[in-house]
This record gives C-alpha cells, structure tokens and sequence, in this order.
C-alpha cells in the first residue's frame, strides 16, 4: 500500500481515481499532478515503482494543501468567521 499525504491509497485502483481518495484532491488536480509527472493515468497503484511513489509523494506534500494540514486551515477560517 502507498502511503501519501498521510493517507493509504488503495491498491488495486487506477492512480488517476486513486489520488482522489487523499483529502484536498480532486480528479481534476489528479490529472494536473499526474501530467506533470508524466505517468500515464491508466497505471494502477500496485504496478508503480518506488520511484514513482516517491516522485508522487514529494509533488503531493510539497505543492498541495492536504489532508491534516487543510482540515485544520478550513475549521480554522470557519471558527473565524463565526
């Protein structure tokens, strides 16, 4: 199992619809990320190599606001404007 972000994608999914399952990520940015990295859409998880993981990951957590990060920014602005 790849973890990225702090999530666990799954397996057996195509990356594309994979790196939906990470907070913050939709299948529109999905397809930015994937493109920019040039790894073809289609792949699924289990066939990548550690290299594309790593590749996959570092993009993910360097560039995007996910997961624990943009739960917290969200509920922050929310207690804010209240």
């Amino acid at each position: 199992m790849a973890r990225i972000a702090g999530a666990t994608i799954p397996t057996d999914k195509r990356v594309e619809i994979a790196l939906t399952y990470i907070y913050g990520i939709g299948l529109q940015t999905s397809r930015k990320i994937l493109a920019a990295l040039k790894i073809n859409p289609d792949t699924r998880v289990k066939n990548f190599t550690e290299d594309e993981v790593i590749r996959l990951r570092r993009m993910v957590e360097d560039k995007y606001r996910v997961e624990g990060d943009l739960k917290r920014e969200i509920l922050t602005n929310i207690k804010r404007l209240k």
